[in-house]
């Protein structure tokens, strides 16, 4: 009799495209990052940052099971390596970082609450650890008062707008049937 494990191969599958599609994408934020921080646009960094919710919220969506958030993560830090190989350990520790706060939130609903707030919840964490991190890695200080709020703003905000763009493309998979067959029976 075989084994099911509750990563099976098409759990794994499904993890790994969305893995490597969330990465370009992650990748492209950490290509604009330096520009962004060097311009007029700094306070946007938060904002831009943000987008590395994107792995375990469409991950999650999709398949509504334990783990995929952190593994989706981790395959997307990966993937975004490779366009700034610099950035490995910083892509990898915001993967292992945002993917615990997802799994984090879902186990302590016991992976049962899939509703849209739940999302939001992991999300504004997210957004307050960015705005923190934002506060002292951009010398926030330096900035007029009106800068240091709306940058703090953006930082909160940022993940909040993708995880709800996030959760529109979960769905989205979801409806086309990404998800069928990949729960644990």
């Amino acid at each position: 009799m075989a084994r099911h494990t509750l990563l099976s191969t098409r759990v794994l599958l499904v993890c790994a495209a969305i893995g490597v599609a969330t990465g370009i994408v992650g990748g492209i934020a950490g290509i604009l990052t330096p520009f962004i921080l060097a311009s007029p646009l700094a306070i946007a960094y938060g904002f831009v940052l943000g987008a590395h919710v994107l792995p375990g919220i469409v991950a999650q969506e999709v398949l509504r099971m334990p783990l995929v958030a952190i593994l989706t993560h981790v395959l997307a830090a990966l993937v975004a390596t490779a366009f700034n190989p610099a950035w490995a350990l910083r892509f990898i520790g915001t993967a292992l970082l945002f993917g615990a706060i997802q799994e984090g939130v879902a186990a302590l609903t016991r992976y049962r609450a899939w509703g849209p707030w739940r999302f939001f919840i992991s999300a504004v964490i997210i957004g307050v650890i960015v705005a923190v991190a934002v506060f002292f890695a951009a010398h926030l200080s330096a900035f007029a008062p009106w800068a240091q709020v709306a940058y703090l703003i953006l930082s909160v905000l940022g993940p909040v707008a993708w995880t709800a763009l996030g959760l529109g493309i979960g769905a989205s998979l979801r409806r086309a049937g990404v998800a069928r067959q990949t729960a644990a029976r």
